[in-house]
């Protein structure tokens, strides 16, 4: 059960849209804390993305009853983490970015083709994906058991819920289009920021030095690594990734005491 009085989170997800997807990581948190989610896929193109966005994690403030939470992005959801804590810092309490792409993080050309084409090209993507995260499976976790577990659950999520390839080609040039407006936004961020990333050899989806690159963008900053993982270390070993968020966390909550005493 969360403590009382200690800061909740609201955990933001990557590309693919759905919360569901990162159900592991909202079990290791929950005991903890109080963690509240939604999908990004509750915008539907009629308004601004970012703008629905930023509505959202207000909506989930809201539900926890306190006044301030920890903004958590995930991948892509970092960008809407940094774009809430620089147009709500009385709402953030502070920000974690899990693998979050830079925002000048340019495209390859694979990626702009997929842009151009996203239906047609889903399941090359799908394929890509598949070869990108097979080695850090295999990584991060010890036995053939548990990677055939992980994959078979891990993929249940995804058959489940897919992606939307034409709603997220649509977020991917928002932010493309935005990009220098995104970066602006890391300038006006005065929470504390912590970024989460695997190991340089094993992120084959956002480049490592793309997720430092806030290091630089966002003054104050820090970043630590979860080992033995690459782009989604907070399924594929959500325990380890719950208790570097607890430790950041559990210092700020150490740190509001003192003041308070």
């Amino acid at each position: 059960m969360a403590a009382a009085g200690a800061l909740p989170i609201v955990l933001i997800p990557g590309i693919q849209g759905h919360w569901e997807w990162m159900k592991p990581t909202l079990d290791a948190l929950r005991p903890t804390r109080d963690v509240r989610t939604f999908s990004l896929n509750v915008e539907d193109g009629t308004q601004d993305p970012f703008d629905r966005w930023m509505a959202e994690v207000d909506r989930a403030i809201d539900a926890t009853g306190a006044a301030r939470a920890v903004i958590v992005g995930v991948s892509f959801g970092g960008l809407v983490a940094v774009r809430y804590a620089a147009t709500r810092p009385d709402r953030t309490a502070a920000v974690i970015l899990a693998s979050s792409p830079s925002p000048r993080m340019a495209l390859g050309q694979a990626e702009q083709q997929l842009l151009k084409r996203p239906l047609l090209l889903l399941p090359l993507f799908a394929i890509r994906g598949l070869r990108r995260l097979l080695p850090e499976v295999l990584a991060a976790h010890d036995t053939w058991l548990d990677r055939l577990r992980f994959l078979v659950t891990y993929g249940w999520q995804v058959t489940r819920r897919p992606i939307a390839p034409r709603q997220t080609a649509r977020w991917v040039r928002t932010w493309q289009t935005r990009s220098r407006e995104l970066a602006a936004d890391c300038a006006r961020v005065c929470a504390p920021v912590r970024l989460i990333t695997g190991d340089t050899h094993l992120d084959r989806v956002v480049p490592v030095s793309s997720t430092r690159d806030y290091l630089t963008l966002i003054p104050g900053s820090t970043a630590v690594v979860l080992p033995r993982t690459g782009h989604i270390g907070l399924v594929s070993k959500p325990a380890a990734f719950a208790a570097l968020v607890n430790e950041f966390i559990n210092g700020l909550d150490d740190s509001r005491s003192r003041r308070s005493a």
